[in-house]
């Protein structure tokens, strides 16, 4: 038995913030990040909460991976104003602040829930529909994934014209982010045909646009199915879950801060070889993941006469897609010294084996087996 949700109503396209008119928002709380508002960005927002009467804040304090000082700081923030309306605004970082922010203060005494509108300004992390969000404790260098309903925007607005501006080794990354989104839940152990629906056209999408919008940042029809493509993987990935993958970039991200993104794309090709157990002699072709990545490559028109060939070229495809994005392929091409890497390695592999994600994974890891995917993701071992 399974189930699939979405609770989040989307509006999309050119003139999204219009739908914003239908409703009745007289306090809001607008949180964002510096650039958003120093660029002007966000007057594509307030302009419309001008027509509408709405009085507005604005809290512009957002960093990335946001750390839970900003996260307390916005809770007190929030708690001066009592809006009717928080408004997030920004990439993956403004709106996991704006949800943890909100999901704290919704949790205290004698508070209405206001309606929580999320507008990202990047296509990568389809956070504007999942009950996901992540804060950092940088202290003891670590990310905390927080997992709740009340996590869940109430309204997205996807508009395209938000992400023109958005340089290319951003699109990239957070371009990549998004396929890994879509693949991770279209092998989880939780998908479901529901999941694998939107986890599919998600992934087309990625190789038909994601070119187009690195190549020319103001393709709005690129633009534009990449929102898309970020929101329907957000949909799929918050009802099928992830995998290794994200636990790996987490714990990447928290010690050597690589975009999470990036680290995402160096890392997918030996995920899915792992996953399917290539370097496996007696691997079954028929086995769940190796079936799944070879549905894969049928789509994307690399499918072969047997699964494992077919897994490769599908690892093949997502490499000659990482090259024409500029993304190195191991991790000590991006620039992560040998011994950097040593000093972290054990314990990028004990967070990700800790990690939530980690249970969807449709092979189970040992820790010693995180360690050996991490040597093939620096050292570029062949797959």
């Amino acid at each position: 038995m399974s189930s699939f949700v979405v609770k989040t109503k989307v509006y999309s396209g050119v003139e999204a913030f219009q739908y914003l008119k239908n409703y009745d928002i007289k306090h809001a709380c607008i949180i964002t990040d510096p650039f958003v508002e120093s660029s002007g960005m966000s007057k594509l927002l307030t302009a419309v909460l001008d027509e509408m009467g709405t009085e507005y804040r604005i809290f512009s304090d957002v960093i990335p991976d946001p750390p839970i000082e900003v996260i307390v700081e916005g809770v007190e923030k929030i708690l001066e104003h009592g809006p009717d309306a928080v408004i997030a605004m920004g990439g993956g970082s403004a709106i996991d602040s704006a949800k943890s922010i909100n999901y704290f203060y919704m949790r205290m005494e004698n508070v209405k829930k206001p309606l929580f509108i999320a507008i990202p300004t990047t296509s990568g992390t389809g956070s504007e529909v999942t009950e996901f969000s992540v804060i950092t404790d940088r202290q003891a260098n670590v990310k905390h994934p927080l997992v709740d309903e009340l996590l869940l925007p109430d309204i997205a607005l996807l508009d395209p014209r938000l992400t023109l501006s958005v340089p290319p080794t951003v699109t990239a990354d957070t371009g990549m982010d998004v396929l890994t989104h879509a693949i991770e839940a279209y092998v989880s152990t939780s998908a479901t045909d529901f999941s694998d629906t939107l986890a599919e056209k998600a992934i087309e999408i990625i190789f038909e646009y994601l070119p187009k919008a690195f190549d020319n940042g103001n393709d709005i029809i690129a633009r534009e199915k990449l929102h898309n493509a970020s929101c329907m993987a957000g949909m799929a990935f918050n009802n099928a879950q992830l995998g290794i993958n994200h636990s790996i970039a987490h714990a990447i991200g928290a010690k050597m801060h690589v975009p999470h993104g990036r680290s995402n794309a160096i890392i997918l090709p030996y995920v899915i070889a792992f996953n399917a157990g290539l370097r496996v002699i007696s691997q079954d072709d028929n086995s769940y993941a190796m079936g799944k990545y070879a549905a894969l490559a049928k789509l994307l028109h690399v499918g072969a006469g047997s699964g494992r060939q077919s897994v490769k070229n599908l690892i093949a495809k997502i490499e000659d897609l990482e090259i024409a994005l500029d993304i190195p392929t191991s991790l000590r091409g991006q620039g992560i010294g040998e011994e950097e890497y040593k000093k972290f390695r054990n314990d990028i592999a004990s967070t990700a084996m800790a990690d939530a994600c980690t249970a969807s994974n449709p092979r189970k890891p040992t820790t010693h087996q995180l360690r050996e995917l991490l040597d093939m993701c620096y050292y570029q071992t062949a797959l």
